[in-house]
């Protein structure tokens, strides 16, 4: 293997593999260039240009994983998406994260990346995050998992998903010696930055990108409180009328928190979400009154939209956004279970939930 270090030169791994999440690869790796921070693209193979995930990164690597020597870089950064699933069925790829993490090197792994670290028994005893996805793998790999945007172990670095990809490549940064004033780089626990401008200086999500999100999101809960005031006005069930009025209430605060973020960006609602509400009325004028026909209408939206802002949630690199999408996310997740509930009782079905099996894989 060509020998990569140059004395005094900090020098950091990126893992790579197929299906990689692209800016989970792209913003670190721009950032520590830029930092003017020597960077090597580690792989399975030297023949091959690795794909990612949304179709934006085509990475060859510097060289493989069988030939790296861990104690030569400072640090080791695993990106997520697919790639790690590949990465960790990969021995070498293994003993080499493994011997860093035994060298002291920084370890920084992000959503699915600590993958690789529960397949080298490195987070028994950790304190660590990652994609809401692995967190009982985590745990059942002995982690005492923390869902915030970025955990620091010793000299293990983890985060969760593309929100928080700023914050994660800043305490990267900071404990490579690239920091301070001259660096005009936040303090990665600074929740008031504007860490989207960082992501989108380093190849992340653009200002269009994350309004385009914005509107969505503000287009499809403008329509489900448009739907859910017209199923409420029908409803003559008092409880699920109730819990109608407990979703609308929730939506009209997803609607002005999102709202508010579009004006700090100095950005207004788009046309589709200022009329997102007409298509709703046209919609629920053709239906009926029946009190059941309201509720599994109600729940069709909620699921719909459970879809929908599901799929928002790990596309931007802006930790605000994200945690709006969040927010809206888990609040139809739990509106879905009440909705549910309803349903099996008013239709005389008495359904306890299933015992979770032990050891189950997620």
């Amino acid at each position: 293997m060509a020998n990569f270090n140059n004395h005094g030169k900090k020098k950091v791994a990126i893992l790579i593999d197929n299906g990689v999440e692209d800016a989970e690869f792209q913003v670190p790796y721009n950032a520590l260039k830029q930092a003017g921070i020597e960077v090597v693209v580690l792989g399975q193979r030297m023949n091959e240009k690795y794909k990612g995930k949304q179709g934006k990164v085509s990475q060859q690597a510097d060289a493989t994983t069988t030939e790296a020597i861990a104690c030569e870089f400072d640090a080791v950064i695993i990106p997520g998406g697919m790639a790690p699933d590949h990465m960790r069925r990969n021995p070498n790829t293994v003993r080499f994260v493994q011997e860093a993490m035994q060298e002291g090197k920084l370890i920084a792994a992000v959503c699915h990346g600590p993958q690789v670290l529960i397949e080298g028994d490195l987070l028994k005893g950790k304190q660590a995050t990652g994609f809401s996805a692995i967190r009982k793998d985590m745990i059942n790999a002995g982690a005492n998992f923390v869902d915030e945007p970025l955990v620091v172990d010793g000299n293990l670095i983890t985060s969760r998903q593309p929100g928080d990809l700023a914050i994660f490549t800043t305490a990267i940064l900071s404990r490579l010696g690239y920091g301070g004033k001259d660096a005009a780089l936040p303090d990665e626990n600074d929740t008031s930055a504007e860490w989207w401008k960082l992501a989108d200086a380093w190849g992340g999500s653009t200002k269009g990108d994350i309004v385009k999100g914005l509107n969505t999101a503000l287009a499809g809960e403008r329509y489900s409180l448009e739907a859910l005031e017209k199923y409420s006005e029908k409803e003559s069930d008092a409880q699920i009328k109730g819990l109608f009025q407990e979703i609308i209430t929730n939506k009209q605060r997803h609607i002005l928190k999102l709202e508010s973020y579009l004006d700090r960006l100095g950005e207004k609602p788009s046309l589709a979400a200022n009329i997102a509400n007409q298509y709703a009325k046209v919609k629920t004028a053709l239906t009926g009154s029946d009190d059941i026909f309201q509720l599994r209408s109600a729940l069709g939206d909620v699921q719909t939209g459970i879809g929908d802002i599901g799929n928002l949630c790990p596309m931007y690199t802006d930790p605000v956004a994200t945690a709006l999408f969040t927010d809206i996310y888990n609040d139809l997740l739990s509106s879905e279970q009440r909705l549910v509930q309803l349903y099996q009782q008013r239709m005389g079905l008495d359904l306890k939930p299933a015992k979770p099996t032990t050891g189950a894989a997620v």
